[in-house]
C-alpha cells in the first residue's frame, strides 16, 4: 500500500511540474513570421488535415516547405492528423487552410499543451513505471526514487511544455522498445523501436545498441539453426512495421525519396530557424558535460552563442559539437565492450592465481 502511495505521488508530481510549466509562453510566442516549434506542430496539423497525403512534403501552392514544412517521418505526420481532427471538432480555425498561420489564442494553448500531456500518460510516462520497476535495482523507495528522477527530469519537461514538442512519444517508444527486448519479447521491442524510429529520425541515435544487441543474441543461438529463424522473424517485423508506415508514400517513387530528402537536409540547413539551433546546441552541450574539460566546455559554450558562423555553414557550430560529442560516446563504447571483452579473462587468471 505504501508503495503504491509512493509511486502515485511521483506521477501526480510529473504531471504537476508538466503542467506547471506548460503555463508559462512558448518559444517564438508572439513573434512573427514564423513563431516558433509550437506553430510548427499547428501548422502540420493544418497541412495534414487540409492535404491529400502525397502533399504533405511536397512544396506547392498550399504547402509552403519554407514556412515549417513537414520534416518528421510519417508517424510524426499522422499524429498531427489525429490532433488535427480533434481541433477540427473544437475548433475549425486552429485548422483552417492558410487562415490559421499564426493562431493564437488562450484555448488553442491549452489544447496544445493537453495533446503533449495526453502522449506523455499514454505512451512515456508508463513506460518510465515499467521500467524502473522491472529493472532497476535496489528497494522499492529506491525504484520510486529512479522514476521520481526521471519524471522530472527537467531538460524534457522544458523542451515538450516549454519550447513545445512532442519529445516524449518518440522517447517513450524506445523505452518501450528497451522493456521488450528486456522481457524477452525481441519482436515487441522491435516493433517499439521501429514505431520509435518512424517518429523522429533522432532515434538513429539509439539505434546501434539495439542492432547490436538482437545481433548478437541470434550469434549466439547459432546463424545455421534457431538463431537464424530468429533473425529472420526480427527482420520481417522491422520490414512489416516500416512498409505499413510508409504505405500511403509508396505508391509513387517520388514520394518516399521526397520524404527522405525532407527528413535527411544534405542540401539545405540543419534546421530551419534560430531557435531550433539555439535549443539543438544547448540540448547537445548539456549531455556532453560531463564528458568534456571545463576549458573545451566553455569554448563550445561561447563560439556557439557569440561567434557568427560563416553564411554558407549556418550550422557549422552545432555540427561540430556533434560531432565532438560523436567522438567522444565512441571512445567509451570502445572502452567499455573492450573492459567486458577483458573481463572473463581477468577473472580466469584470478581464479587460477587464487
Amino acid at each position: 500500500m505504501e508503495n503504491w502511495s509512493l509511486i502515485s505521488l511521483c506521477v501526480l508530481l510529473g504531471l504537476t511540474s508538466r503542467w506547471t510549466v506548460s503555463f508559462h509562453s512558448y518559444s517564438g510566442a508572439g513573434k512573427p513570421p514564423m513563431f516558433g516549434d509550437y506553430e510548427a506542430q499547428r501548422h502540420w496539423q493544418e497541412v495534414t488535415y487540409n492535404l491529400p497525403v502525397h502533399e504533405w512534403y511536397f512544396n506547392t501552392t498550399n504547402n509552403d516547405l519554407n514556412y515549417w514544412g513537414l520534416d518528421y517521418p510519417p508517424l510524426t505526420a499522422y499524429h498531427s492528423l489525429v490532433c488535427a481532427y480533434v481541433a477540427k471538432l473544437l475548433n475549425p480555425e486552429w485548422v483552417e487552410l492558410h487562415a490559421s498561420r499564426g493562431y493564437e489564442s488562450h484555448s488553442h494553448k491549452l489544447f496544445m499543451r493537453a495533446t503533449v500531456l495526453f502522449t506523455d500518460i499514454l505512451i512515456y510516462i508508463p513506460a518510465v513505471l515499467l521500467y524502473c520497476f522491472y529493472f532497476c535495482d535496489g528497494s522499492s523507495k529506491q525504484k520510486v526514487a529512479a522514476a521520481f528522477c526521471i519524471l522530472l527530469y527537467p531538460g524534457l519537461i522544458l523542451i515538450d511544455y516549454g519550447h513545445f514538442q512532442y519529445n516524449s512519444v518518440s522517447l517513450g517508444l524506445a523505452l518501450w522498445g528497451t522493456l521488450g527486448l528486456g522481457l524477452g519479447w525481441d519482436l515487441f521491442g522491435c516493433l517499439a523501436f521501429t514505431l520509435a524510429l518512424n517518429y523522429k529520425q533522432m532515434e538513429l541515435y539509439h539505434s546501434l545498441p539495439f542492432f547490436c544487441y538482437l545481433l548478437g543474441k541470434c550469434i549466439k543461438q547459432g546463424l545455421t539453426g534457431r538463431g537464424f529463424f530468429h533473425l529472420v522473424k526480427i527482420s520481417m517485423t522491422v520490414l512489416v512495421t516500416f512498409a505499413l508506415c510508409w504505405m500511403p508514400f509508396l505508391s509513387d517513387p517520388k514520394q518516399p525519396l521526397q520524404v527522405l530528402h525532407r527528413l535527411f537536409p544534405v542540401g539545405r540547413g540543419l534546421f530551419e530557424d534560430k531557435v531550433a539551433n539555439t535549443w539543438c546546441s544547448l540540448n547537445v552541450l548539456i549531455k556532453i558535460k560531463t564528458l568534456l574539460s571545463r576549458e573545451t566546455q566553455l569554448f563550445l559554450s561561447f563560439t556557439s552563442m557569440w561567434l557568427k558562423p560563416p553564411a554558407k555553414l549556418p550550422d557549422l557550430f552545432p555540427v561540430l559539437v556533434s560531432v565532438l560529442s560523436f567522438l567522444h560516446f565512441l571512445g567509451f563504447i570502445i572502452y567499455f565492450n573492450q573492459v567486458q571483452l577483458m573481463e572473463p579473462q581477468r577473472k580466469k587468471s584470478l581464479k587460477k592465481t587464487n
